[in-house]
């Protein structure tokens, strides 16, 4: 969830490959008018024959974007999975809030994370989502940006739980290298358990590095697989003050964040149960509770937002014949 920034991965031939790669999915979309933009934003088809995939930097955050459209999918007879990337274990405000501590012990950061995991398996059940398919990576929290750029393929370690490779045993991944080339394998694996016919995964556009990295790397495996088409993403750090206002505002929509402009987000109306439920899953989280419930619970709204492009088209030169 809301971790401090974190150094920026430096601007190697890596980064360049992703932005070309951002600008090769969108160009085609330069064109678009926004009311088709506004149309294909939209959710398709939820039935019986659905299989959703949500794509969580954190535990916690697929409570907080995907709530509503997980239970809807269960309701109707669909599969429902959840793969979580990290297990919360880089959250200095916990350390301090939590664990009383100034310093980083790597030991109780890894018991952070297992607590944190146990908690999303709570909110999962809740949502209807079975053991079977919640998926736990743990990758590096606060770190998931340099692995797609500097560790792509060479080892990063872990200031905060003192490794290396995945330390947890329950997990999708467990001695798997912290390294990109192996974050990327690994979510290929669960897109090949799962077979998603959606994919709710982070913008690029979230001011999370964690988020980012989660939603470069959603394009960059869906786009190889030629399975970008399923794909409409979400946005939790949205910009200063948003969600706006904080707290339970259970009666209220969620309103476009500053950071989702550009994006044509189309809004997912949740019913009085589905909102009721998204509310119960939030509350499984009481790490993050007891340090920024009122930011947590200000994503139990009537709606949530989701976009089928992760960044705003780039803006064509206009021609000398249409001045």
């Amino acid at each position: 969830m809301v971790v401090p920034a974190r150094r920026r991965a430096g601007f190697t031939p890596r980064c360049a490959s992703l932005l070309s790669l951002l600008i090769a999915v969108l160009a085609p979309l330069a064109g678009a008018s926004a009311a088709s933009a506004a149309s294909a934003a939209g959710m398709p088809r939820i039935d019986s024959q659905t299989s959703l995939l949500v794509v969580a930097p954190h535990p916690d955050d697929e409570a907080l974007c995907c709530a509503g459209v997980v239970r809807r999918v269960v309701a109707a007879g669909g599969h429902a999975s959840i793969v979580w990337l990290t297990s919360g274990d880089g959250s200095e405000l916990d350390l301090l809030l939590i664990e009383r501590a100034l310093r980083v012990h790597p030991e109780k950061m890894r018991d952070l994370a297992n607590r944190r995991m146990r908690e999303a398996r709570a909110a999962a059940a809740i949502l209807g989502v079975p053991p079977a398919r919640q998926f736990f990576l743990g990758y590096p929290d606060g770190g998931l940006l340099t692995l797609l750029t500097d560790h792509f393929t060479i080892p990063y370690y872990s200031k905060f739980n003192g490794a290396a490779s995945v330390p947890y045993t329950d997990t999708f991944a467990t001695g798997h290298p912290y390294t990109g080339e192996s974050l990327e394998r690994d979510f290929a694996h669960v897109l090949d358990r799962v077979r998603p016919t959606l994919v709710l995964a982070p913008s690029p556009r979230d001011a999370h590095p964690d988020h980012r990295a989660a939603g470069i790397l959603t394009l960059q495996v869906l786009s190889r697989r030629h399975e970008l088409p399923a794909a409409r993403f979400w946005i939790v750090h949205g910009g200063p003050d948003w969600p706006s206002p904080r707290g339970l505002q259970m009666r209220l929509p969620l309103a476009e964040p500053p950071r989702g402009r550009g994006l044509e987000l189309a809004a997912f109306y949740l019913d009085p149960l589905e909102e009721a439920d998204k509310l119960e899953a939030v509350r499984q989280y009481h790490t993050q509770m007891s340090v920024m419930s009122s930011f947590l619970l200000s994503f139990v709204r009537t709606n949530e937002l989701y976009s089928s492009i992760p960044v705003p088209p780039p803006v064509t030169p206009r021609t000398a014949a249409s001045r």
